[in-house]
């Protein structure tokens, strides 16, 4: 049964203004499973005037009754994740354990945004004698989000309950590839008690993305996609002197050392390159294997392993990657690599049986590089591909981990701490791993890449503390009350402040 995804306005479903649609595919099949909205300036611009006007009653709840909201709408969630899991499943492509754990990360960041009024509270201290110093936070007042495909509950949670429970006004652009997800989260929103034009949808493709950006009365932009139109964002966002997160895309570097214990790391090595059909920033793409180890042959390993996984969308399957465009570009890089004299170890271009005969199917995809040079050592190709490289020496190793553009993630597989020292003190990224191949940093911890890279442009992070600062003012208050009479002498008993405090201004001159 095809879905129509509507905007969600003002708590209603609402067609785009200028009538326009475009299809939704299933990866799986490439057949049509739904419509989505085209929508341009007119309805951003509408949703923003609701927005607008839903914020100053919003924004005046305590954070502990916006919280309470917030509170209702995770059980919410809980209770739909199986409905809301099969939504990913068909648009995204995921296999069904994979789609489950998309909601549950999620969910855990709406859980987080829960705990805002035991975390977010200002510092309060006594400067000097007489004089305090407190801070607060104030909501900016109407932000967005733009998110990308790749995981359709997870991304538009890692900001929206964060900058709603801290008093914001919320308008999110999901990924025209995969809208049902959201679709289905609006009647959550009326049902856990957001109020009109507090929590919005709006779809749409650039058109509805600049406008967004554009927009004079949306004071902050967060966005996750590829680095190319992270960096249009930020560069769009600065000129308009608009707070702005941009995060990019990715290059993880995975070092094994001979140490590293077998099991777990070809394991992990797997998991991390394959798990979503490589679609995420996260993923592994390069393997350096440092020197030889006489017990195993760690890459035979990997190899082996990789070669077993089964396509489809049960649990432990590898699914397809999410249309016929990225499908072709993947297998580019992989004939790019060939071409320049690298091994295929294992080639997952024509897979000898697919789940359905028109879906987007690769196999995984692992290649011994012999040259430095190879584009798949270098740029981000999103999808089940793993480049393995030789290196004698850690120094080596560093020297290609640090050289690459990109600043997201890296990790390091020993058996020894002061290994995993050396390493994690000197890689070029800004989420690390130690035997964990995605080191997704988890509540309270912040999500973020390395500033200076093709990963990150922007300010801060983009969950937990660093949302909780993106998303706010921080506004500073220094206070002085005037000292009581004394009933003994009749008289004020001093201004305040101490003798020798050569830095406290207040009333001297």
């Amino acid at each position: 049964m095809s879905t129509t995804c509507l905007n969600w306005i003002d708590n209603k479903y609402e067609p785009p203004i200028g009538g326009e649609y475009c299809d939704v595919t299933s990866p799986m099949t490439n057949e049509v499973v739904g419509k989505c909205a085209v929508s341009g300036a007119a309805d951003v611009n509408k949703a923003v005037d609701c927005a607008t006007a839903a914020f100053p009653s919003w924004s005046s709840l305590t954070m502990k009754a916006r919280a309470a909201i917030m509170l209702k709408f995770h059980a919410l969630v809980k209770r739909d994740t199986q409905k809301l899991a099969e939504l990913i499943v068909l648009e995204n492509g995921k296999n069904m354990v994979e789609a489950v754990a998309d909601v549950a990360k999620g969910n855990e960041t709406v859980e987080y945004a829960c705990s805002l009024p035991q975390v977010a509270q200002g510092k309060n201290l006594t400067v000097s004698r007489g004089i305090d110093c407190r801070d607060t936070r104030r909501p900016l007042g109407v932000v967005a989000s733009i998110v990308p495909f790749n995981f359709p509950f997870m991304v538009p949670m890692w900001t929206s309950p964060i900058a709603l429970v801290l008093g914001n006004c919320v308008i999110v652009k999901p990924s025209e590839k995969v809208p049902l997800t959201m679709n289905a989260v609006c009647s959550l929103v009326v049902e856990a008690g957001f109020p009109p034009g507090v929590f919005q949808f709006v779809h749409g493709m650039a058109d509805c993305c600049n406008a967004i950006i554009e927009s004079p009365k949306i004071s902050a932009v967060s966005f996750v996609g590829s680095s190319p139109i992270a960096k249009i964002v930020a560069d769009k966002c600065r000129g308009l002197n608009k707070r702005v997160v941009a995060l990019g895309g990715a290059k993880n570097h995975l070092v094994a050392l001979p140490d590293a214990d077998k099991e777990g790391t070809v394991r992990d090595v797997v998991a991390s390159f394959a798990g979503a059909s490589g679609q995420r920033c996260m993923a592994a793409s390069v393997l350096l294997v440092v020197g030889e180890n006489k017990e195993y042959d760690l890459i035979s390993e990997v190899v082996e392993r990789a070669k077993n996984l089964v396509l489809g969308t049960a649990a432990g399957e590898l699914g397809p990657v999410i249309d016929a465009s990225s499908k072709d570009k993947i297998i580019g890089y992989i004939e790019d690599s060939e071409k320049s004299g690298a091994e295929i170890l294992l080639d997952g271009r024509n897979p000898a049986t697919t789940p359905t005969a028109s879906g987007n199917w690769l196999s995984p995809t692992i290649i011994l590089h012999k040259s430095k040079s190879d584009k798949a050592l270098h740029e981000e190709i999103f999808g089940p591909v793993l480049s393995i490289y030789k290196v004698n020496t850690w120094n080596e190793a560093i020297a290609i981990e640090n050289g690459n553009a990109f600043g997201n993630a890296a990790c390091i597989y020993t058996s020894k701490g002061g290994s995993a020292d050396w390493f994690t003190s000197r890689f070029r990224a800004g989420m690390l791993g130690v035997n964990v191949g995605i080191p997704v940093p988890r509540e309270p911890f912040a999500f973020g890449g390395l500033y200076g890279t093709l990963s990150k442009y922007g300010d801060g992070d983009i969950t937990s503390e660093g949302a909780i600062e993106f998303f706010t003012t921080r506004i500073k208050i220094t206070t002085r009350w005037p000292a009581p009479l004394s009933e003994e002498v009749g008289e004020e008993v001093g201004i305040g402040g101490d003798a020798n405090d050569a830095a406290n201004f207040n009333g001297k001159m």
